[in-house]
């Protein structure tokens, strides 16, 4: 039976629970790809399932689906850029030799040297525009901007939007893509990630250290919000009257409050998670060849390193995207 290097947890816990073994190739069946992977990413969610430290009123429902005692796929990972080395039958979409980069979603198994993703799903022919690190940081980040801004906002050119927690994956992502709609955008993160943001296009940058943006005075069209614990009443005193606010971390309550003002207001408050297609990642990789998305990395790890890789975005310190280096040769 063919195998492969992963990087595989057999158990909820630290970084230190990944461990690098060999185990069986999956094979692709009928409508699916099988991918050699070159590369990977680590985002907070990754970190998430493995310590298993989620929300409350998620944690059940999640444990039930990943497993009760230990993870059931114990190889983590949800977004990777490669090459396809296998089809399964039926798959007219990609051909052996097709660079491609998708997202595993629910499935997982992208930290290791071979992966499969179903052919009609969330992956789509990799941009010659990116290296293989950025087309794997491109999937969820740039899904999830895509959704929120386009899907649920519809930003407009020359409204102003907002984006809390600015320098993270998603938020890297979404000021690239607002500043393409035409928006003027103000990032709110740390100072170490201003410099960064302002590069990639943000026309103002506040450091949140320093200054509360809904204690300025200023009105925004749009609020698209990644910090979990922000000020509810705030946002909403910082919109415009018609304004859009965006609940990209959502808990509970803040689920609640979204749902009673979005009925007894003209504001509108959205928190639909965004659901990967063939579509989106389409046109994911079209705005990538027209310059329009590009995927900020911070540091590059070896998937031997992938428990450094977990530490580090935990840290919270990363500005856009941690991708791990995989490079898995066809065997």
């Amino acid at each position: 039976m063919p195998t492969m290097q992963a990087m595989v947890a057999d158990r909820y816990g630290p970084p230190e629970v990944l461990a690098l073994r060999e185990v069986p190739r999956p094979e692709p069946k009928a409508g699916e790809i099988l991918v050699c992977v070159r590369a990977a990413s680590v985002i907070m969610g990754d970190c998430e399932l493995r310590s298993f430290t989620l929300p409350a009123f998620i944690w059940l429902p999640v444990r039930l689906m990943f497993g009760i005692t230990r993870p059931r796929n114990g190889i983590l990972g949800q977004e990777l850029a490669g090459d396809v080395v296998a089809v399964g039958e039926g798959v007219t979409r990609f051909k052996v030799g097709d660079a491609v980069f998708g997202s595993t979603g629910f499935g997982l198994g992208a930290y290791a040297e071979h992966a499969t993703l179903a052919a009609n799903g969330p992956v789509a022919v990799k941009p010659d525009a990116l290296s293989y690190e950025e087309a794997a940081a491109l999937s969820i980040g740039g899904s999830n901007a895509l959704h929120f801004l386009v899907g649920q906002a519809k930003v407009q050119a020359g409204e102003r939007v907002l984006i809390n927690g600015a320098g993270g994956s998603i938020g890297s992502a979404a000021v690239q893509l607002a500043v393409h709609l035409g928006a003027e955008v103000t990032a709110v993160d740390a100072t170490e990630k201003l410099a960064k943001l302002t590069e990639i296009g943000a026309a103002h940058v506040i450091d949140y250290r320093k200054a509360d943006y809904t204690q300025r005075g200023e009105v925004y069209d749009v609020i698209f919000d990644l910090v979990a614990h922000g000020s509810f009443t705030g946002a909403l005193r910082s919109l415009t009257p018609n304004g859009r606010y965006l609940l990209g971390n959502p808990r509970f309550w803040r689920m609640m409050r979204a749902i009673w003002t979005t009925r007894t207001s003209g504001r509108q408050v959205r928190f639909a998670f965004a659901s990967e297609t063939a579509d989106d990642f389409a046109e994911l990789a079209r705005l990538a060849e027209a310059g329009a998305l590009r995927p900020l990395i911070d540091r590059t790890f070896d998937l031997k390193d992938l428990a450094d890789a977990h530490r580090y975005v935990e840290s919270g310190a990363k500005t856009g995207n941690v991708a791990v280096r995989v490079a898995g040769e066809a065997r």
